[in-house]
C-alpha cells in the first residue's frame, strides 16, 4: 500500500507508479479477506486502503478538493461500469496490464486478483442466485450489443442524500450523532455499524489532513496570487473540516464535494436548500460578493464536469418543502447565472415550480433556456407532487419532497431508494408476439414460451392479438421486480455503504446499513423504452389487418422480414395510420392503453417481491437509439435497426398537427402510476424572441392541463443540419438529446439523426 507520509521526493502528490497502484491493490483485497466476517469493518477499512487510488490530486485552478477516479477494484456507493458494492473492472485491469511492462510477480498478482474477484464481487455473488423464471426471461445485462427485450443494469444511482444535514452538522455533529446512538446500543450489528461509521470519518479526517499539506505546498510553489489565495484559503478549510461544522459558504461546499466522492455520490438533489442559510449570511454580512458566491459555484460546476457523469449529475433548485424558501431562492438564481454562464453537459440543474413560488424563478429559467442552454429542466409541482402521492402511496408531506435524479426518475429525498435496474423494450415485444415468440432479428425463440400463443387462435382478433403482446410484457415485468430485490439483498448483505447512511433518513436512528433494513422506502424502478411506436404499431395493426382487411397478418410479417423493400405501398398505408402526437381520439387512446398497462402490472409486483413501490420511468438516455439498432422493423413503419420514439414523446416528426396538439396528446396520459417521463420539446430561437409571450401562454396552458415537465432545447432551425456538415464549427453546440444533454458533435449519427427527426416548434 502507498505510504502517504513517505513519498517521493517529499511532494504530497497521489501520482503513484502502476507497482505501487497494483500493491494497493493487492492490499484492498487481502483486507477484504481479513475482515470478511465483519461486514461493517470490512468497508471501513477497505475505504481506508482505496482512497489513494479513488481521488486526484488538485490541478490548476482548482477551488476545491474534489476530483476522482475509479479504481480497477475497490468498493463503489453507487456504480461504476455496470457494478455495485465490490467489484473488479476486469476488462480495464488487463488494458492497465497490457500497458505497463509488469515485471513477473505483478502479472502473478493480477491474475490471481481477477480470480479472486470473480467470484467475490456483489454481483457475481446475485447472479448466482437467480431464480429459474429469472434465468429464463432475463437473457443479456447489456442492452446496447444486441437484440431483446430485456435487459438487467447493476447499479444504485437512485439515491440523494441529505446535504443539508451535513452542512448543518459537519463531521463533528454526524461523529456526536453515530456516539450517542452507540452508548445506547444493545444489537451487536448496530454497534459494529456506528463503530466502522466512527472510522470512516476518522478516514475523511485523514484525507482532509492530505490535502491541507498538498494545497499548502502548491500555494507555496505557485507564483499566481489568485491562485495562491485560493489554494491557502482551501488549506485552512480543508484543516479545520474534521473538527468543526463549516461555517461559510466555501467550506459548505468543500464539505459538501469531497462526500461525494467518498460516497460516490452521482445526483445531488436540493442544494440550494443545504446552502441557503451560508449563502446568505456570507452575502448579507459581505463575506463574500455575489460575483464571488458565482466564481466558488463555478468552481463546484468544474469539478462535477470533470466527473464526466452525464447521465445524471442533477442539482435541484426550487419547489415546495424548502425550509426557508426566500433565502433557498438567492441562491438558486445564483445558480442558474452560473449555469448560464458555464454553460455545458452537467451539473443538470432542475428547476421546479409551482403556482406560489417566486415567478422571477420561472422567468430566469426561461431567460437561461433562450440563450440556447439545456438547463434547466422544468418541473411542474402543482401536478407532480399529488401524483407521487398516489404513484408511491406515501403522503403529502413525503410526497413534496420528491425530486428528480439520473434521467428523470423520482425518488424521495434522502427517504428512498428507487435505482432503475432493468430495461424494457415493449416494441420489441410487440415484434416477437407478432412473430409467435420467434425473434426476427436472430430468428430463434425469444420470450413467453411458444405454447402459451396456442390459446390466442392464430390472433384470430385484435384482442387475441393483444392479449398475448400484454402476457409478453407481463412475463418479462415480474422478473425483472424480482431482479431488483435480490441486487438490494446483495447489496445490504454485502455492506452496509457507510456514508450513504450517515445521510439516509432513519439508517443512524435504526442502527442499520441502507440496504439492510435502514432506510424508509426501498423501491425501484423499471425503464420503459418504444412506448409511442408500439402504440403506433397496435394501431395500424388494428386498422389495416382487422379492421379494413387491407393487410394480413402473414403479409405484414413478410413486409417487415423484408424491412419494407419491395413494399413500399403497405409502409405508406403503415405510416398513414393516426399516430400519437397530434390529438388524435385513436391514436393517444391507444397510447394511453398501452401506458396503463405496463405500469399498472409494474406497480403491482412491489408487494409481491418486498419493495415499496416498483413503478416504470418512461425515460430516455439514448438507449431509444441503442436499442433501435437491434430491433427490427415495425408495423408503424419504422425501418429495421433505426431510434425508436425518445421518452414520452411521439415518433419524431409524427406530430404533424402543431404544437397545441401535441401539447395536448402528452399530457392524456397519467402521471399518477409511474415514477416520472421525460417530455422532450424542441424550440426555435424566435419563440424564445420573436413569440415570447406567445410562448409563454402555450406552457401556461400545458401546465394548467397536466403537463409534469418539459425538457427544452432551443436552436437555430438549421443549426443541426449544418453541424452534420461542419462540426468543426459547431464544438459547443449543445442539445438535449433526453434525460441528459450532450454536445451535438459527440452523438453518435444516428442518434444525431434521431434528434433531427423531432419536430422543431
Amino acid at each position: 500500500m502507498v505510504n502517504l507520509n513517505v513519498l517521493k521526493d517529499n511532494i504530497f502528490s497521489l501520482d503513484i507508479s502502476a507497482g505501487e497502484t497494483i500493491e494497493t491493490l493487492w492490499q484492498f483485497t487481502e483486507t477484504y479477506k481479513k475482515n470478511r466476517g465483519n461486514k461493517y469493518m470490512r468497508e471501513a477499512y477497505c475505504t481506508k486502503v482505496q482512497w489513494p487510488l479513488q481521488m486526484c490530486d488538485v490541478q490548476s485552478g482548482d477551488l476545491f478538493v474534489g476530483r476522482t477516479s475509479a479504481p480497477l477494484i475497490g468498493f463503489i456507493g453507487h456504480e461504476n461500469s455496470g457494478s455495485i458494492g465490490y467489484y473488479c473492472n476486469e476488462k480495464e485491469l488487463r488494458n492497465f496490464q497490457q500497458e505497463h511492462a509488469m515485471p513477473d510477480d505483478d502479472n502473478q498478482k493480477i491474475n490471481e486478483l481477477i480470480d479472486f474477484w470473480r467470484n467475490e464481487a456483489t454481483v457475481a455473488k446475485a447472479k448466482q442466485h437467480y431464480s429459474k423464471q429469472m434465468k429464463s426471461a432475463l437473457p443479456s445485462d447489456l442492452y446496447s450489443e444486441e437484440s431483446g427485450i430485456v435487459f438487467t443494469l447493476w447499479r444504485m444511482s437512485g439515491i440523494l442524500l441529505d446535504y443539508e444535514k451535513l452542512v448543518r452538522l459537519g463531521i463533528p455533529g454526524l461523529r456526536n450523532e453515530i456516539m450517542a446512538k452507540r452508548e445506547t446500543e444493545i444489537q451487536d450489528d448496530s454497534r459494529k455499524l456506528y463503530d466502522a461509521m466512527l472510522i470512516a470519518l476518522d478516514t475523511f479526517g485523514e484525507i482532509c489532513e492530505f490535502y491541507s499539506r498538498q494545497a499548502m505546498q502548491k500555494a507555496v510553489q505557485t507564483e499566481n496570487p489568485q491562485e495562491k489565495a485560493d489554494l491557502t484559503q482551501m488549506s485552512v478549510i480543508l484543516k479545520k473540516l474534521p473538527n468543526n461544522k463549516p461555517e461559510s459558504f466555501r467550506e459548505g461546499l468543500q464539505l459538501f464535494i469531497l462526500y461525494t466522492v467518498l460516497d460516490g455520490a452521482r445526483s445531488f438533489g436540493r442544494l440550494d436548500e443545504a446552502f441557503a442559510e451560508l449563502y446568505c449570511h456570507d452575502i448579507d454580512e459581505k463575506v463574500i460578493t455575489e460575483e464571488e458566491g458565482i466564481r466558488l459555484l463555478t468552481g463546484i460546476w468544474q469539478l462535477i464536469i470533470a466527473r464526466n457523469f452525464r447521465y445524471d449529475s442533477r442539482i435541484i433548485i426550487g419547489g415546495l418543502g424548502r425550509v426557508n424558501e426566500q433565502k433557498a431562492n438567492r441562491l438558486a438564481m445564483a445558480m442558474m447565472e452560473t449555469t448560464r454562464r458555464v454553460k455545458d453537459i452537467v451539473p443538470q440543474l432542475a428547476l421546479r415550480f409551482n403556482k406560489q413560488q417566486d415567478s422571477g424563478l420561472y422567468a430566469k429559467a426561461l431567460d437561461v433556456l433562450g440563450e440556447g442552454n439545456t438547463f434547466p429542466m422544468l418541473y411542474n409541482d402543482d401536478v407532480n407532487i399529488p401524483a407521487v402521492q398516489k404513484a408511491f402511496n406515501i403522503p403529502y408531506e413525503e410526497a413534496i419532497h420528491a425530486i428528480q435524479y439520473g434521467c428523470g426518475e423520482y425518488v424521495i429525498n434522502h427517504r428512498s431508494v428507487g435505482t432503475p435496474s432493468g430495461v424494457i423494450n415493449i416494441l420489441a415485444a410487440l415484434n416477437v408476439t407478432l412473430n409467435k415468440g420467434v425473434d426476427p432479428v436472430t430468428d430463434k425463440p425469444i420470450g413467453m414460451p411458444l405454447d402459451r400463443y396456442d390459446k390466442y387462435n392464430d390472433f384470430l382478433t385484435f384482442d387475441d392479438f393483444f392479449r398475448a403482446y400484454k402476457e409478453q410484457v407481463e412475463y418479462h415485468v415480474e422478473p425483472l421486480a424480482e431482479h431488483e430485490k435480490l441486487e438490494y439483498d446483495f447489496a445490504g448483505h454485502d455492506a452496509p455503504f457507510l456514508f450513504t447512511s450517515m445521510l439516509m433518513d432513519d439508517c443512524v436512528a435504526r442502527g442499520k446499513g441502507v440496504f439492510e433494513g435502514g432506510i424508509r422506502y426501498l423501491g425501484g424502478t423499471l425503464e420503459l423504452y418504444g412506448c409511442s411506436n408500439a402504440a403506433d404499431s397496435l394501431v395500424a395493426i388494428r386498422q389495416l389487418v382487422y379492421e379494413q382487411k387491407k393487410i394480413s397478418l402473414n403479409d405484414l410479417r413478410t413486409v417487415l422480414q423484408n424491412n419494407f423493400e419491395g413494399y413500399e405501398n403497405e409502409r405508406k398505408l403503415l405510416l398513414d395510420c393516426p399516430k400519437y402526437g397530434n390529438d388524435d381520439e385513436i391514436a393517444d387512446e391507444m397510447f394511453v392503453n398501452v401506458h396503463n398497462h405496463v405500469c399498472n402490472f409494474t406497480r403491482a409486483q412491489s408487494e409481491k417481491y418486498g419493495l415499496h413501490s416498483y413503478l416504470i420511468v418512461n425515460i430516455n438516455n439514448d438507449a431509444n437509439t441503442l436499442m433501435g439498432e437491434h430491433t427490427s422493423a415495425s408495423p408503424d413503419g419504422r425501418k429495421a435497426f433505426t431510434f425508436m420514439n425518445p421518452g414520452n414523446a411521439p415518433v419524431g416528426g409524427a406530430d404533424k398537427n402543431g404544437l397545441t396538439a401535441f401539447l395536448n396528446s402528452v399530457v392524456k396520459p397519467s402521471s399518477a402510476i409511474h415514477a416520472g417521463y421525460v417530455q422532450n420539446m424542441k424550440f426555435s430561437r424566435e419563440m424564445f424572441t420573436d413569440y415570447r409571450v406567445k410562448f409563454e401562454m402555450l406552457m401556461s396552458t400545458y401546465w394548467e392541463k397536466g403537463g409534469t415537465q418539459a425538457m427544452l432545447t432551443v436552436i437555430g432551425r438549421k443549426d443541426l443540419e449544418e453541424a452534420l456538415i461542419h462540426p468543426e464549427l459547431y464544438q459547443n453546440l449543445i442539445v438535449r438529446v433526453g434525460g441528459f444533454s450532450e454536445r451535438f458533435v459527440n452523438l453518435p449519427k444516428l442518434t444525431q439523426l434521431e434528434l433531427l427527426s423531432r419536430t422543431l416548434y
